[in-house]
């Protein structure tokens, strides 16, 4: 097994150097940090509260890092569905699940945020709902100091690996799907983010669909919001043939718009929430399966906690027609 010796040899440090790095003290130097940190990546090197943890019944203590959602009184599915599939796995793993939250870390920088998570003895972490403009937790994914696994973010590194669905084709699929069933020539398309990684992804989809098939395209940005894309359907429905939505949240406030407005368009969401069958019409959306995508996150972080090499994960979806009797129990 390769001990703190040997990075301390590799790196050509002495061994009190490593362990200021492997710990975050302050006053070493990047260029240091940087030599230390290439000579743990190289050789391997797990410390030995690490080590022990994986060679015993308890695997270790990993992190769940939640962007939650903190501007709606509804309760937040996905994030349920997320914890739920990630603590069912992690008991069969033998791994100790700690969970926190975004906004635990707001206004920290990348080094308070890498030395309170190590003062938690956290060595994995999964994160759910990370954005472009979450610069202090990317640069964390960036240091490698801990084994990360990222959901619906495309960031892949030695540490890291990526697990998602195929954004882009899901919302191609759905799309067609409702486009071709309705006869539609124009689009109204409620994009979520403007910052998010999904957003970027299915923006691509939608605007493959429309190229294809020689569609009039309207993109109109809904911040996931049921609010905002009830606005923007009563501003733009009426001039297109049908509303394609990028969660079903806007799905639903799209719906209900309309509802209002006393005129008929077809609409089509993403996520496959449970609220999607009481909106009061079947709705074609992409199930794709949270608790199974937070399982398989902790399947491959216990993958890279044994000496895996991140990677692309990319996992199964369905496109479904919602409805009442699908819900109900």
């Amino acid at each position: 097994m390769v001990s703190i010796k040997d990075v301390a040899r590799h790196a050509g440090v002495a061994i009190s150097t490593v362990s200021k790095v492997l710990n975050n003290y302050p006053n070493v130097s990047e260029e240091t940090k940087k030599r230390v940190n290439e000579s743990v990546k190289e050789l391997n090197f797990l410390p030995n509260s690490v080590a022990a943890a994986l060679s015993s019944k308890q695997a270790g203590r990993v992190a769940l890092l939640i962007n939650l959602n903190t501007r709606t009184q509804a309760i937040d599915e996905i994030d349920m569905r997320y914890l739920s599939g990630a603590i069912n796995k992690a008991a069969k793993l033998g791994l100790d699940v700690n969970t926190f939250f975004f906004s635990m870390f707001e206004g920290k920088s990348e080094e308070e945020v890498i030395r309170y998570l190590r003062s938690q003895s956290i060595y994995g972490i999964i994160i759910y709902g990370l954005s472009k403009d979450d610069a202090v937790l990317r640069g964390v994914i960036r240091s490698q100091v801990f084994k990360t696994v990222v959901v619906d973010a495309p960031l892949v590194n030695g540490s890291t690996s990526y697990v998602s669905i195929d954004q882009e084709m899901a919302q191609y699929e759905v799309a067609k799907k409702t486009v071709v069933d309705n006869k539609c020539k124009s689009i109204l398309y409620i994009a979520g983010k403007e910052n998010g990684y999904v957003t970027e992804e299915r923006l691509r989809g939608i605007r493959r669909l429309a190229e294809e098939m020689d569609l009039e395209l309207l993109v109109r940005e809904g911040d996931f919001s049921e609010r905002k894309a009830r606005e923007i359907t009563f501003h733009d429905a009426k001039e297109k043939d049908v509303l394609v939505c990028a969660s079903d949240l806007m799905a639903i406030g799209a719906m209900r718009a309309l509802t209002e407005m006393d005129i008929f368009r077809p609409v089509c969401g993403f996520d496959g929430i449970t609220l999607m069958g009481y909106a009061g019409k079947q709705m074609n959306t992409v199930r794709q399966g949270f608790a199974e995508v937070s399982a398989a996150a902790v399947e491959e972080l216990h993958y890279l906690l044994n000496g895996g090499e991140g990677r692309k994960r990319i996992l199964d979806y369905q496109i479904v027609r919602m409805q009442y009797l699908d819900i109900i129990c």
